[in-house]
């Protein structure tokens, strides 16, 4: 058991595929293992610990257990595409049947990209670790045993399925390596979570996404314009514990038409039942379109509105405000 990286110094397991960078895909596992650290910051707990080569095996560990962390790991990189979102060699289906088998399962996940996660439903939690890196285990191990409470927010989103995405399949996969191919990107700058918004698609976990051991609640949200959005708001910790929230302002409307634009966020660190008071001005490039003939950035007039919340799709509060127009940045 232990952590995943993109490379570096680290026991390697060669996996390859065709091409000049085929040699370069290799499994890079770094000795700073998850069950090693848990063990250290749960030693009145007993821990046993199965490679789940078959779900069969698997299953028989998980029912005489009280707790199952199942790890799933994918190794990834500029050098090759991924045909479809699942985790390889099986992980899906030894995950889904010890879940079955035990529900309170944990799955931590070892990835670059987001994972279709068949299983989710059946799980008790689910920790995103990414490619945590050398000291990765000791990390992991301070979330599951709530010795830090977690506070990241997902940089990507996570779709429900491939058909979200804006190439369920990429033209040429699946033919030889060198066969010269074109990928037309026609999205603009309709690009990541904004896709999503504009399509109307409700993924699984949505950019900006990420719980905590306490819980927050926003109020008192004012909006301002003028040349800029400015927006001010209280966040409040209304749970039991200690924790780190991250509120995240959104354009969601422009005068004549729907955009969704990231226009601030900020990581506030708040004890049980403190306030504060957050303020955020947004950059007027984020509310402005181009243009090319004038090479100048344009503010049409009109109102903006904006919402407060918790990721792309989660919103708490919502405002607005006029803004002037105007051309700017030359």
């Amino acid at each position: 058991c232990a952590v995943v990286r993109g490379g570096g110094y680290a026991a390697v397991i060669p996996i390859g595929v065709a091409g000049t960078l085929g040699v370069m895909r290799n499994l890079y596992l770094f000795p700073s293992s998850p069950l090693t650290k848990l063990k250290k910051l749960l030693p009145t707990a007993q821990f046993e610990f199965d490679p789940g080569q078959t779900p069969a095996e698997a299953v028989l560990l998980a029912r005489r257990s009280a707790l199952v962390i199942a790890f799933g790991i994918r190794s990834e990189g500029e050098g090759f595409d991924l045909a479809d979102l699942s985790l390889p060699w099986g992980q899906d289906e030894v995950i889904d049947a010890v879940a079955t088998a035990n529900p309170n399962t944990i799955v931590v996940l070892e990835t670059g990209n987001p994972v279709s996660m068949p299983w989710r439903d059946n799980v008790k939690a689910i920790v995103q670790a990414w490619y945590p890196g050398q000291a990765g285990g000791q990390a992991i191990a301070e979330v599951l045993t709530g010795t830090v409470n977690p506070s990241g927010r997902l940089p990507i989103t996570f779709p429900a399925d491939l058909a979200q995405t804006p190439r369920p399949e990429l033209p040429g996969l699946g033919t030889p390596w060198g066969t010269p191919i074109t990928i037309r990107c026609d999205e603009g700058a309709e690009v990541g979570y904004r896709w999503y918004a504009q399509k109307n698609h409700k993924p699984i976990y949505a950019f900006g996404y990420g719980l905590s051991y306490t819980r927050f609640d926003y109020k008192d949200l004012k909006v301002s314009g003028g040349e800029t959005i400015t927006a001010s708001f209280t966040v409040t910790n209304t749970g039991k514990g200690e924790g780190a929230d991250l509120p995240q302002l959104y354009l969601t409307d422009a005068p004549g038409e729907k955009r969704m634009r990231l226009l601030g966020f900020e990581r506030v660190q708040l004890r049980p039942g403190e306030s504060r008071r957050v303020t955020m001005t947004a950059d007027p490039r984020l509310l402005a379109r181009f243009e090319a003939g004038a090479d100048q950035w344009r503010i049409s007039n009109g109102t903006y509105r904006v919402a407060l919340g918790k990721s792309a799709n989660d919103f708490v509060l919502t405002g607005g405000a006029p803004l002037t127009s105007r051309l700017f940045g030359r």
